[in-house]
């Protein structure tokens, strides 16, 4: 079974939640037959083919990407076309407009959708877009929600003409893709050798609420690491100069090796995220993975699906510094609690969000939709 996985962009250039969520979909899902292609834009497509262990990856460039929305050109279109005429299956990832236009270039294809997020913040551009994405959303033989809190919140995936169509598949991770060895030289060079600290890992984005966690690290009883990079660093670090925090660290963008050492000497991951661009939160299926228990808000979406409240962790109100800041105390001052969450968070892990678990199900909804 010959799967076409269609998103804007993918790695090597810059890594995001949606782009290791891919991956994770095309790893696990070659122990149940399935032979994956992912199509994407890069501003650099050079080489145009990447062989992964994933996958074959087959870019064209990207000639603008307005609000985060990349934009190939007729080369682009042509070799859509023709990677989509040897697929048996076309998987989009939603949202991405561009998409859209391919799939309606497309031939006639069994096709499912993968929807990730509401369009939350552009919304001059979901009033454009609209009438385009109704129609790439009726025509899908089926659309995957990744948790059952964002289809039951999100004002699209809720209607009558979509929710009849929406499978529940949440995203996962393949253990055995997490196979460098941890580089604990990033413990000593961020003073953290020895230090009880929690952590936030991902891109430094509007809707993450690091300001937040940064308000809430004035009340925090231990080291606060920022491990990542983008556009909201500036401002963050601003932040920090001005409140005269001493316990916050920003450890920049890290490798791999460095992240599995973080993971794993952490208390506990805390994503503050307070908008519902934060849709589903792949760093939390990585905390799961390592046993430790997180601090999310409670803001509709996938996030408190992966951390269940007084199971693995705590969710808390968005935009709450002081309750944020009391739920990390607990969980720094009580051992048992800790573990105990961790443990659960591991057990989810197992039970919803492991590569087996992942490969299954998307396996099974190729051959029903091939079926139909």
């Amino acid at each position: 079974m010959k799967v076409l996985h269609v998103y804007r962009t993918y790695f090597p250039d810059p890594p995001g939640g949606l782009q290791e969520a891919i991956r994770q979909i095309c790893l696990s899902t070659q122990a149940f037959g399935v032979e994956n292609t992912i199509f994407a834009l890069s501003p650099t497509p050079q080489p145009q083919v990447i062989t992964f262990p994933e996958a074959n990856v087959i870019r064209c460039r990207s000639w603008a990407a307005p609000a985060s929305c990349d934009l190939g050109g007729w080369n682009a279109v042509q070799t859509f076309r023709s990677l989509a005429k040897q697929a048996d299956i076309i998987h989009y990832l939603f949202p991405w407009p561009f998409g859209d236009l391919l799939h309606e270039l497309a031939p006639q294809k069994p096709s499912v959708l993968t929807y990730i997020s509401d369009i939350v913040r552009q919304k001059w551009l979901g009033v454009v877009y609209a009438p385009l994405m109704w129609r790439t959303l009726r025509s899908m033989d089926a659309i995957v929600s990744n948790a059952p809190g964002y289809a039951d919140s999100s004002p699209v995936l809720k209607t009558s003409m979509i929710g009849p169509r929406v499978r529940q598949i949440p995203l996962g991770i393949e253990e055995s893709s997490y196979n460098a060895e941890a580089d604990n030289k990033i413990l000593a060079r961020l003073g953290l050798a020895n230090e009880s600290f929690v952590l936030f890992l991902g891109a430094l984005r509007y809707y993450k609420g690091l300001h937040v966690l940064l308000d809430a690290a004035k009340h925090v009883r231990s080291k606060v690491v920022i491990a990542g990079s983008g556009p909201e660093g500036p401002a963050l670090k601003s932040q920090v100069d001005r409140l005269g925090l001493q316990n916050a660290i920003f450890a920049g963008q890290i490798t791999e090796a460095e992240k599995m050492a973080l993971l794993g000497a952490c208390r506990a991951l805390v994503l503050p995220s307070h908008l519902r661009s934060e849709a589903y939160g792949m760093v939390l299926v990585e905390a799961s993975m390592f046993g430790k228990p997180m601090v999310t808000c409670e803001i509709g979406t996938g996030t408190s699906f992966i951390n269940q409240h007084m199971e693995t962790g705590f969710v808390v109100s968005p935009d709450a510094p002081r309750e944020l800041a009391e739920a990390i105390n607990t969980l720094l001052a009580d051992d048992e609690l800790a573990d105990r969450f961790g443990r659960a968070a591991r057990q989810r892990y197992e039970a919803h969000f492991s590569g087996s678990a992942l490969g299954q199900a998307y396996a099974q909804l190729y051959r029903d939709v091939l079926a139909r």
